[in-house]
């Protein structure tokens, strides 16, 4: 068996690694969820350690989480002006399940659960979302769908349309089309958001 040697972080090392100059505490990168008692821990310790500083805490999630966790997550991004960032991967929950082997159900809930907070604070955005455009997957008749979903929960959430790249079991599909993208942010417009940007657009083709 191959011993696993990298190294391992403790809650009090990650707090301990909160310096003078960090302004923000980010969990992305990988879903957060599966390690979400030890990220609340940690979060919790490092404000503790550093009582008045300016430390936001901010999360990029799937959005797949018990809702108890959830509203830690909110509270915690709340009272420090950080953000939560949800990735709605798809609509249509099939395709969901086909990308990501899981329903969205869950995903939606919480996130039409979390527009609750937004009346608290307006400025920074609390509750942000995103989707990336999968060529051949998801595409304008999905992010439709979506952002008629945002747009009806609040329509100043903004949302953000991610270029695709090729990479590991998606390594055979091609980059997202600009004319795609362009049409996507368009009926993204149209379904009554006020926000919605493409990014990642020098990998558009």
């Amino acid at each position: 068996m191959v011993k696993d040697l990298r190294p391992l972080a403790t809650i009090e090392d990650l707090a301990n690694a909160v310096l003078p100059k960090t302004a923000c505490i980010c969990f992305f990168g990988g879903d957060p969820s599966p390690q979400m008692v030890f990220a609340l821990k940690a979060c919790r310790l490092a404000l503790e350690k550093h009582p008045g500083k300016f430390l936001r805490v901010c999360w990029e999630t799937n959005g797949n989480i018990n809702p108890p966790y959830l509203t830690s997550m909110a509270e915690i991004s709340l009272n420090t002006g950080g953000c939560i960032k949800f990735d709605l991967k798809a609509w249509n929950e099939n395709l969901h399940k086909s990308l990501t082997g899981v329903s969205n159900r869950q995903t939606l809930a919480n996130f039409a659960a979390l527009t609750g907070y937004l009346k608290k604070r307006t400025e920074p955005p609390f509750l942000v979302a995103s989707t990336l455009l999968v060529p051949g997957y998801v595409d304008s008749v999905e992010v439709k769908a979506i952002a008629g979903f945002i747009a009806q929960l609040n329509p100043d959430i903004p949302y953000s349309l991610l270029a695709f790249y090729p990479h590991h079991l998606m390594g055979d599909l091609p980059l997202a089309l600009k004319q795609e993208a362009l049409a996507c942010q368009e009926v993204a417009l149209a379904a009554g958001l006020k926000q919605v940007r493409l990014g990642n657009v020098h990998l558009l083709a």
